[in-house]
């Protein structure tokens, strides 16, 4: 398996669908890669040379913020929106959706399983 950026990726995708494999790099930026350093996205991964490898990493490297360091930088930002206590910390904070999607229905990403509320008996259904 070719190493990128320190994460392996797989050798038997094309390597514009390889590079998708590293947090942070989606398919428009992976292709962005392949086409700003004149490397076919259509090739397979196995098949690029340890030039093309090193190349596609100190570009990635100097132009974009990937795995550790983006999910500590996500992270952070959260953690700033809960500590000044805006609307988007609080959902965060509720574990609730944060950009405005309905809550009454759906919304069970961010819910989590469903908790059945148990109801109160009547006063007719002690009676029988």
């Amino acid at each position: 398996m070719p190493r990128v950026a320190g994460v392996d990726i797989p050798a038997d995708k094309h390597a514009g669908i390889a590079l998708t494999y590293l947090y942070g790099i989606g398919h428009t930026s992976a292709q962005h890669i392949c086409d700003v350093l004149a490397i076919e996205s259509n090739k397979q991964a196995r098949e690029l040379t340890e030039d093309e490898l090193s190349r596609i990493g100190s570009y990635i490297e100097k132009n974009f913020v990937i795995e550790g360091e983006l999910r500590r930088l996500e992270t952070a930002n959260i953690a700033r929106l809960r500590k000044i206590n805006c609307y988007r910390g609080i959902r965060h904070r509720r574990g609730l959706p944060v950009r405005g999607q309905r809550t009454r229905t759906n919304a069970r990403t961010r819910k989590g399983k469903k908790r059945t509320v148990a109801s109160r008996k009547g006063v007719k259904d002690i009676a029988h």
